[in-house]
């Protein structure tokens, strides 16, 4: 699956098809300050949030049944390196495709 940068002229970033679903551990949350409203598809990452990922290597997930209960996901390579692209490029706003 190929990854896009919204408003951008950059060629696409190349993650596993299992980014479709990865891809809401990294979202911002709509409604969230700063995001705008997003077509099907596209989500917003942002920046401090990437930046943040890569310098711990970790994702923090909350369950979806107990919003008390989180869990550190340790970055895959595919991952840091798609975080690594976004944070290089200044890539906040992407769509799947």
């Amino acid at each position: 699956m190929r990854v896009f940068a919204v408003g951008k002229d950059l060629p696409p970033f190349v993650m596993p098809d299992r980014f479709r679903t990865d891809v809401a551990y990294f979202m911002t949350p709509a409604g969230s300050a700063g995001v705008p409203t997003l077509g099907p598809g596209e989500y917003w990452i942002r920046r401090e949030d990437a930046r943040q990922w890569l310098d711990e290597l970790v994702v923090r997930v909350v369950s979806p049944l107990d919003a008390e209960a989180q869990a550190e996901l340790e970055l895959t390579d595919e991952q840091e390196g798609w975080l690594e692209w976004l944070v290089k490029h200044d890539i906040q706003h992407v769509k799947l495709g």
